[in-house]
Formats: structure tokens, C-alpha cells, sequence
């Protein structure tokens, strides 16, 4: 048997050999990189609207044999139409379902499989669709991710790796009558927020007769026979979102010619409200907070995001990421930020194709990190950074300081508990002491009453803010006044203020207006819009607390446009202000907060240091009623036995002969005295017990 052994071992390294080499990561790197691969022929193509043209669906199986395929695409159904998907010529033998497609969703599904042993190709064709085009634009054609090739391994491994898709231009057929052009809608394949829609033609044919035109929302029309006139312009107002096509024919020499088609795209809705989420939260230490947003565009779709983030304390930079001219930057959905410690105000703006846009705005706040944690050692708000030898050698002189005092109480407890025996409350030092304390506390509750009242009364002065009526200034220049859209959502008196807005004439210059409600100063910025008619003012100093008026002027040249709408704005106080400096409300919760945890903890102990002397003292005073109730006992027993053996003689002496009157009243006296005796030491004990729960 021994002679075996040799063989069995080197067979055993033999195939864990084999396993490592199959499974290295060089192998499954190389496996991974000879998947299956889902392709569509032509890759792209021009089609004309009305007209189909189709799409051929491949499979390379990456030199791999595989007997199921699972494929399924998706297409923009308000551009194509799928007319039919074609299974005459395909590599696969069984279909497990029929092809099948959805005109409304835009999807298409491939399911079938291949008869044993499989198919290994590098271009195997699936099937053939043909689309049919419904509208202008580009078509994108691509695969879902739920698409799947599986192996024939007796596993079902699915080895589709990579995916190829295909993007198709659609237009209207080319012209065959008069040139159409338009200034307010030139490109047909775009998006336009205007409603107005102006169109205007030009014949190559020398002299017409006349035109005859219609608008309609069919991308292949005839207009009538009918002549409109020469005219070569015409303009459609407030047209509804969606696509319009026009389409224009001319007479000449009594013949009407071919007929030309222009699309019209109009987009004027905003996308939708959204909301942007702040991670970890709005308020935190994190100087990398990440700022999540994202909406819908129910026609033309999202085109872009634009984001600024503005600072609101005097001395805080812009974020780094801001652009020289201090506008808007586009981001991305998820956005990083780097900021630093202070208060921002977080603006997304959200555009559209056609150029409408839908603002948001949040307030973050970058606090400082009360202790932080690093290989130096401890960090205290960031400011001084206490080196980890320090940080434990103060915690060893704590815990020591902790012991002392803890021995210290010890020993306080067991002298306070021999006062106790001794009686020291009635010593006449300490009965001294509590008078001279009980004065001083009635003595601090006035006070303690007086500057609870001012503090009152100045509390409803502070919140007394006077008001004033808006002052309307109208003036009627053709020059279109400036709209405000950006505004803080609140702002107090230690925050900087910022206002922004649109104009519609670009590359001009827009003047701001402030008004303090209180003085009636009115104080102006000039900023100059950018290309787009954006517009954007940060203050460099805070504002004083109190009411302002807010409005723009557009001034182009020597040209003022109308005010615009006035905007009522309220900068609320800080909690305290004594001259230049500010006490912010949060340091002012923080320092309400240490104080009332101190005052919590100075009562708690004051409590538990009563209530348990209290119960203490109880439990004594009990065991001395105890033992004098039993002196008192044995004193009345006694002096019942004393009682009753003078009464016993003067009984026996009753019997041996009649008691003198003198005797008789002896004998009622005593027995009077012991019934008082016994009443008086139950009174006794009956007060002593209930001094003793009250105590």
C-alpha cells in the first residue's frame, strides 16, 4: 500500500493544479472577455417620416456553443412603430413564445432555443424588424439589461457579455414645393419653449399664383386647393405643447405643385417640482456632503442639470467647483460637494430640451465636529488637537481625582452619620448655619423672581417688529422688467443675503433694489445678466434685522424697463447682538443646553442627596420611637403595677371592714388617676408615630 502513496499524491496536486489554472484570474479574465455579444445592423440610418425601414437583430456567441436565446429590446414608441418582426430566416429552431412587441411601451421580446448540440456563430441572424417612423427626432434602439444567451452546458450559464444598439435619424421628406423656413423655430429637430410660432416661404419656381398651407399635428398632410393669398409669412400664437407640422403648396400656371412638410416642436412646461436630498443629512460634519436630485420632463425630456452652492456667513468662499463668472454649474444628478463650515443654500435647476427650467432649493449647514478622532489623538472642535498620551494621563488623574473623592464621601457620610447619633441637629452652630442658609434662599428666590420678570418683558419687546405699507412705483417703459426667482428661504441678521433672477434681454444690466421698511433707505446693486438672460447677487455684508422691499430694474443703454414686482423679505434677529458681535442661536441652545444639563444634575443630586438622608433619619427616628415607646411602656407598667397594688390594699382593707369616707375618696381618685394615666401614654404614642411619617 505503501507504494501507492507517491502516485495518490501527485495526482492530488495534479488536480488542484488543474483547478488553479481553470480558475486564475488570468482564465476568468479570458472567459469573460469571449462572451456573447447581441448587435443591431445598420448601426445607424436616415428615414423619412411615414416611410419604413428596417433592423436586423445578430448574436456572436464569442466562439461559444449556446442553445437559448432571450432577447429584448427597447424603442421610442412617439417615434417608431414596430409594423412587424419577421421569423421566416433566424437561427432559432424552437420559439418558446411568439415575438412579441409593444407599440405603447416600446419593447420588443425574442425567446427560443436552438436543438441539440446548440449553435456557436459570429454573426447569427434572430430576426428582422421592421419599424415604421412616426415623427421627427433620433431613434435610439437598444437592448434591456434582462437579455440573456445561455450556454449549452447543462447549467444555463448565460454568457452574454457586451450589447450593440443602433440610432436612426427621422426627418420629413424632402421638400417638394416651396423652401419653408422660421426664425422663432429654425431647427426641426429641436425643442422650443416659444408658443409663437412664425413661419415664412420662398418658391424656386420664379412666379406663383398663390399658396395654400395648413397646420396640423399629421406629419404627412395635403393642405386643400384652395388659394390663401401670395403672402410668404405667416404666424400661429399660443399653439399648444406637442408637435405641429405645417405643410405649403403653391400654384403656378393653375397647377398645384408638391406639397413641403416642416415640423414644430414646442415644449413651454417647466419639468416637474422635485426635491434635493442632502446626505448624510441637511445638517451635518461632513465637509463632502452629496447632494441627490432628480426629475421628469413629461415632453422634450431632461436636458441638464445646473447647481450653485451660495454661502450665507460673511468670509465663506463659494464652493471651489464655482465658475468665473459666478453662475450656474451643471452637474450631474448625484453631486459631490466641498465646502466649508458654515450655512449654504443649495440651488438645482432643472432644464428641459427646450430650454425651460424648474428650480429647487435647500439650506445645509456645516457644523463643526465637537470632538474628532485621528492617529495625533483627540481634535476639540477642530480648532486644537489633544495628543493621546495627554488624553490618557488625563483620564488616569480623573479616575484618581474620582477615587479621592469618592473615599472623601465616605468618610463625610460616616462623621454626618455620628452627628446624627449625637444629636447635631441641636447644636446651636448648625441651627445658626440653616437659619443663615433659609434666609439666603428666600433672599436669591426674589432675585431669581425680578430677572425672571425683565427677562419677560424684554422678550415681547424684541419680538415687536414694526411694519410699513409696500410703496407701489409704476412706470411704463417697453423695456421688459426683470423677474425674481432666486431668494433665500429665510435669513437672519449673521447671514449673508443673495438674489437672482431673469431678464429677457441678455447681456444686459439689472439694478437691485433695497428698501429697509423701518428708515425708508433705499440702497441698489448693478449686476450684468449672462447670455441666457441669467442673473445673480450675493451681499457682501449682513443685512440689519428687520423688514425690506425688493425689486429690479432692467437697464439697457440709457433705458430703464418697469420695477418689477415688489418682494416683501423679513432678516430675523440673532439671539443676541452687542455691537459688531453676534451671539448665533445655536451657541445660544448650546449654552441654554450645558446650563440647564447642570442645573438638571445640581438638582438631581440635591434630591438624592436628601431623599436618601431623609429616609436615613426616618429609619432612626423610627427606632428611637421604638425604643422610647418601649421605655414609655415599662414606665407605665410599672406604675399600672404600683397603681394596682395600692389598690389591692385598699381592697383588702375594704373587706376587713368599711372604708371611711376619706378612703373611698382615695380609692376614686386613684382609679381616676390610672384611667388618665393610660389615655395620656396612648395620646403619646399615637403622636409620636405620626411625627415620625411626617419626618
Amino acid at each position: 500500500m505503501n507504494s501507492h502513496l507517491p502516485n495518490r499524491l501527485l495526482a492530488f496536486f495534479g488536480v488542484i493544479a488543474l483547478i488553479a489554472t481553470l480558475f486564475s484570474p488570468e482564465a476568468l479574465a479570458t472567459h469573460e472577455g469571449e462572451g456573447a455579444t447581441l448587435f443591431l445592423e445598420p448601426s445607424s440610418s436616415l428615414a423619412i417620416v411615414g416611410d419604413t425601414f428596417q433592423v436586423s437583430v445578430f448574436l456572436d456567441t464569442g466562439q461559444h456553443t449556446i442553445n437559448t436565446i432571450d432577447a429584448k429590446l427597447k424603442f421610442p414608441s412617439d417615434k417608431l412603430q414596430v409594423v412587424s418582426p419577421s421569423v421566416g430566416k433566424s437561427i432559432i429552431g424552437i420559439w418558446t413564445a411568439p415575438p412579441s412587441f409593444n407599440n405603447t411601451t416600446g419593447e420588443l421580446h425574442f425567446q427560443g432555443g436552438i436543438p441539440s448540440p446548440g449553435i456557436n456563430t459570429s454573426k447569427g441572424l434572430i430576426s428582422t424588424i421592421t419599424f415604421r417612423v412616426r415623427s421627427v427626432g433620433t431613434a435610439s434602439i437598444s437592448f434591456l439589461g434582462e437579455s440573456k444567451i445561455l450556454l449549452n452546458d447543462g447549467f444555463g450559464t448565460d454568457i452574454l457579455t457586451n450589447t450593440r444598439g443602433s440610432s436612426h435619424r427621422l426627418s420629413l421628406p424632402l421638400p417638394q414645393g416651396p423652401i419653408v423656413t422660421s426664425p422663432t423655430h429654425p431647427n426641426q429637430e429641436e425643442w422650443y419653449r416659444t408658443r409663437t410660432a412664425t413661419l415664412q416661404w420662398v418658391s424656386p419656381l420664379g412666379f406663383i399664383e398663390g399658396y395654400s398651407y395648413v397646420l396640423n399635428n399629421e406629419p404627412i398632410d395635403e393642405s386643400d386647393e384652395i388659394s390663401e393669398g401670395t403672402g410668404a409669412e405667416i404666424s400661429y400664437k399660443n399653439l399648444p405643447d406637442g408637435f405641429h407640422y405645417f405643410h405649403i403648396k403653391a400654384l403656378r400656371n393653375g397647377n398645384w405643385g408638391g406639397t413641403t412638410h416642416f415640423a414644430i416642436k414646442i415644449d413651454s412646461t417647466a419639468p416637474a417640482d422635485f426635491n434635493i436630498n442632502i446626505l448624510p443629512e441637511a445638517k451635518t460634519t461632513s465637509r463632502f456632503p452629496i447632494l441627490n436630485f432628480d426629475t421628469t420632463d413629461a415632453l422634450s425630456g431632461i436636458s441638464h442639470y445646473e447647481l450653485r452652492i451660495v454661502p450665507l456667513n460673511k468670509g465663506v468662499d463659494e464652493a471651489s467647483e464655482r465658475t468665473d463668472d459666478g453662475f450656474f454649474i451643471e452637474a450631474q444628478t448625484r453631486y459631490i460637494a466641498e465646502v466649508e463650515l458654515g450655512e449654504y443654500d443649495v440651488l438645482v435647476r432643472a432644464y428641459d430640451n427646450a430650454g425651460n427650467f424648474t428650480e429647487s432649493a435647500k439650506r445645509m449647514e456645516i457644523i463643526t465636529p465637537l470632538l474628532t478622532f485621528s492617529k495625533n489623538g483627540v481634535g476639540v472642535l477642530n480648532r486644537f488637537v489633544i495628543p493621546w498620551w495627554l488624553v490618557i494621563l488625563l483620564a488616569l488623574i480623573l479616575i484618581a481625582l474620582l477615587l479621592y473623592l469618592s473615599i472623601l464621601a465616605v468618610k463625610l457620610h460616616r462623621r454626618a452619620h455620628m452627628d446624627r447619633t449625637q444629636g447635631a441637629l441641636n447644636d446651636p452652630v448648625i441651627k445658626r448655619r440653616l437659619e443663615e442658609l433659609q434666609r439666603q434662599k428666600q433672599k436669591y428666590n426674589s432675585i431669581r423672581e425680578k430677572i425672571a420678570a425683565f427677562l419677560l418683558i424684554a422678550s415681547i419687546s424684541a419680538l415687536a417688529l414694526p411694519w410699513t405699507r409696500p410703496v407701489n412705483a409704476e412706470e411704463v417703459i417697453s423695456l421688459p422688467p426683470p423677474i425674481i426667482t432666486t431668494v433665500p428661504l429665510s435669513i437672519a441678521n449673521d447671514q449673508l443675503f443673495y438674489v437672482g433672477g431673469q431678464t429677457d434681454v441678455a447681456d444686459s444690466q439689472v439694478i437691485i433694489f433695497l428698501q429697509n421698511v423701518q428708515d425708508g433707505q433705499v440702497t441698489s446693486q448693478t449686476v450684468q445678466s449672462d447670455q441666457k438672460g441669467d442673473w445673480f447677487y450675493a451681499y457682501q455684508q449682513p443685512l440689519i434685522s428687520g423688514s425690506y422691499l425688493l425689486w429690479a430694474q432692467g437697464k439697457v443703454g440709457s433705458e430703464l424697463s418697469p420695477p418689477s414686482p415688489q418682494k416683501e423679505i423679513s432678516v430675523s434677529k440673532t439671539a443676541f447682538q452687542l455691537g459688531a458681535s453676534r451671539l448665533s442661536f445655536e451657541t445660544l441652545y448650546l449654552f441654554i443646553t450645558v446650563i440647564l444639563f447642570g442645573v438638571v444634575v445640581l438638582l438631581g443630586s440635591y434630591a438624592g442627596y436628601h431623599f436618601f438622608h431623609s429616609r436615613r433619619k426616618r429609619r432612626e427616628l423610627m427606632r428611637e420611637v421604638q425604643e422610647a415607646e418601649d421605655v414609655i411602656k415599662d414606665g407605665f407598667k410599672t406604675l399600672h403595677e404600683d397603681i394596682s397594688a395600692e389598690l389591692d390594699i385598699i381592697h383588702r382593707a375594704k373587706l376587713g371592714k368599711a372604708l371611711s369616707a376619706q378612703e373611698e375618696d382615695r380609692e376614686r381618685r386613684l382609679l381616676e388617676d390610672l384611667a388618665e394615666i393610660e389615655q395620656f401614654v396612648n395620646k403619646e404614642f399615637h403622636d409620636v408615630k405620626l411625627r415620625s411619617r411626617r419626618a
